[in-house]
């Protein structure tokens, strides 16, 4: 069989690597950075099947995550909704699982090679999956890793007027406090202070107040920034799977369940070309067709949910709804899945 590299070693890039080497193709993984690490991510799965982890060989490494049931919606520190998830879902940090996909992507024969850019160019045989394509954006993600923090819920979400925040437990006690908010560039803080800074402004003090006396896990706070959600701009002929294809608003909490769902539909015409069955540029075209008729219309829902959140009128009438009982929490989380 041809070999195929796949730019990227996060979720999308190892994942499809391990399913591509449990079928005989040869694969080598380019990742710009190091294991293990700390990444901006919500680290919540919800929404994969396990026929999806089976496929791609690696439904055993999330025997030890924690199971979420329960969840709590919270919008400027008042509850507006409480419930329990349809299906559990699984919480693990990205520390623990890229390191984990790695090893196994080594296990099954693979490459990984650490430190190592590559250029995003169509050629035969390169897949892209190192994430978002860097562009001038409106928002900045911000993470961290804390440790005796109150919650009332498996998952809680905090909304406010610049954005939102959630909350869900990894192993070892630790909970993952991920938020994406509006960028501010006149807001004090720097490191780690920027995340409690930020929940500040957007009307979260309880909240801001209880993560400064918390304990953080060293080294966990991450950032980014300069980034769109949704579709992301692809380079004619490179076919792209993960947050370089597309990025869901993290409130949906489906981001890393997409990201393995586009690892399972991306292994089977990229085997179907590595065994000569399929020609480069079909592969690339059939990848991209079933990973927009897959998503569509979980991007658009969330596009149109997201822009609700964060407008004024639009939390004004999530409160309505909650205050009569009405929101429509399970009918609207099957759009986004």
């Amino acid at each position: 069989m041809k070999e195929i590299t796949i730019a990227g070693g996060g979720l999308a890039g190892l994942s499809l690597a391990a399913a591509l080497r449990s079928r005989g193709v040869p694969v080598s993984v380019m990742e710009a950075g190091f294991y293990p690490r700390h990444r901006v991510c919500g680290e919540f799965i919800s929404g994969v099947s396990e026929e999806t982890l089976e496929f791609l060989g690696i439904r055993d490494l999330f025997a030890d995550a924690r199971i979420h049931r329960s969840l709590c919606w919270y919008d400027g520190g008042h509850e507006i909704h409480r419930g329990r998830l349809p299906e559990p879902a699984l919480g693990i940090s990205r520390f623990v699982l890229d390191g984990r996909l790695k090893s196994r992507v080594e296990e099954l024969g693979g490459t990984v090679r650490t430190g190592t850019r590559v250029r995003p160019v169509a050629a035969e045989g390169l897949v892209w999956a190192a994430g978002r394509r860097p562009r001038p954006g409106p928002w900045i993600g911000l993470k961290a890793h804390l440790r005796g923090l109150p919650v009332s819920a498996d998952l809680e979400m905090h909304a406010g007027s610049n954005g939102y925040a959630g909350i869900a437990g990894v192993e070892d006690g630790w909970q993952n406090v991920c938020g994406l908010f509006r960028l501010d560039r006149a807001l004090a803080g720097e490191g780690r202070d920027l995340l409690p800074a930020y929940l500040e402004a957007g009307g979260n003090g309880r909240l801001a107040a209880l993560l400064r006396r918390a304990e953080w896990r060293k080294d966990s706070f991450s950032a980014v920034a300069g980034f769109e959600l949704g579709r992301q701009q692809l380079v004619p002929g490179l076919p792209c799977v993960g947050d370089a294809e597309s990025m869901i608003p993290p409130f949906t909490g489906n981001g890393m369940s997409m990201v393995f769902q586009a690892a399972e539909m991306a292994c089977g015409p990229l085997v179907s070309w590595a065994s000569g069955g399929l020609a480069w540029q079909a592969a690339v075209n059939r990848i991209r067709s079933v990973l927009q008729r897959r998503f569509r219309r979980r991007l658009a829902a969330a596009r149109a949910l997201h822009s609700v959140l964060l407008d004024d009128s639009g939390r004004a009438l999530l409160h309505s709804l909650s205050a009569a009982r009405l929101l429509p929490f399970r009918l609207a989380l099957p759009l986004v899945r």
